[in-house]
């Protein structure tokens, strides 16, 4: 059976001390790394530059409210392009106690046109299937679709990659909506990987998906089951077969591994869930 392909995310932190090792992944598999506010921008570039020289694809979160001014991103992006080999990167509004530039969403950061000029080939748009609180009553589907219809005019190939969520059905429901929305781009639906109930709660909490975490407590029963691991595959089942029928836009999964990164390479390794060898055009839905 031909599986659905993935990525992964990492903090530099985790690349910085060995969590992430050559051969843990395919090779050319995407592997994105976070930018939550507690790593030097040098050290995400290092970590960029050491996930290339493992041999895997790296993806520089971009987070706009936490970015001080054009040149502090010109000198980012630039480091990134130039000292780490980057060529794809993940623009995400982030969340920061108080906006810290003149950048308050993603679409800004585009709108500077440094993605064109530096030559970066492959942009990932967040996509919030259970919404944002942080849009403060802003439409969001019209905020994608502003993303996704900007980068029609640039040099880059563009996607959406989700928050992460445990309600398999909805969030398939929602990639119908964006299709339906006239919003044409591949996107990749975060999953958390295997981990405790717990810490999936935890994380649930701190990233305001809400509603899904609410659809997951309500399967999992009674509170001894709160110690269990949790498989993600009753979330990949409906999305993976959504992704088969191939009238779908969903093209990948994106992997949260909220469990611990061996944990998650191990279950999409005996899954299946990587089947390229190299980032491709999104065209082909790599």
């Amino acid at each position: 059976m031909t599986r659905i392909n993935a990525s992964i995310e990492v903090s530099a932190k985790h690349v910085h001390d060995g969590k992430l090792t050559a051969g843990m992944l395919p090779m050319g598999t995407r592997v994105y790394v976070t930018d939550v506010g507690v790593d030097p921008v040098a050290d995400i570039v290092a970590a960029a530059k050491k996930i290339g020289e493992l041999g895997y694809s790296p993806v520089p979160h971009i987070p706009a409210r936490r970015i001080e001014s054009e040149s502090a991103l010109n000198a980012r992006l630039s480091a990134l392009v130039g000292d780490a080999g980057v060529d794809d990167i993940l623009i995400i509004a982030g969340e920061a106690d108080s906006q810290m530039g003149p950048y308050s969403q993603s679409l800004e950061i585009l709108q500077t046109g440094l993605i064109d000029k530096l030559g970066i080939q492959h942009v990932g748009v967040g996509g919030h299937p259970e919404g944002n609180p942080a849009y403060s009553g802003r439409d969001v589907m019209q905020v994608l679709k502003d993303k996704i219809d900007f980068g029609k005019d640039s040099d880059a190939d563009f996607r959406i990659v989700t928050q992460f969520g445990f309600d398999g059905p909805k969030f398939v429901q929602w990639a119908n909506d964006v299709q339906e929305a006239g919003i044409n781009a591949p996107i990749h639906l975060g999953v958390a990987g295997p981990a405790k109930i717990t810490t999936l709660i935890k994380y649930a909490a701190m990233c305001g998906v809400g509603n899904s975490l609410n659809f997951f407590k309500k399967r999992t029963g009674a509170i001894a089951q709160l110690a269990t691991k949790h498989s993600p595959e009753e979330v990949v089942t409906p999305i993976e077969a959504a992704w088969a029928s191939g009238s779908s836009n969903i093209a990948q999964l994106h992997v949260f591994p909220f469990g611990g990164l061996q944990s998650s390479a191990d279950w999409l390794n005996e899954r299946g869930s990587f089947q390229f060898d190299a980032p491709t055009p999104e065209a082909s839905l790599a």
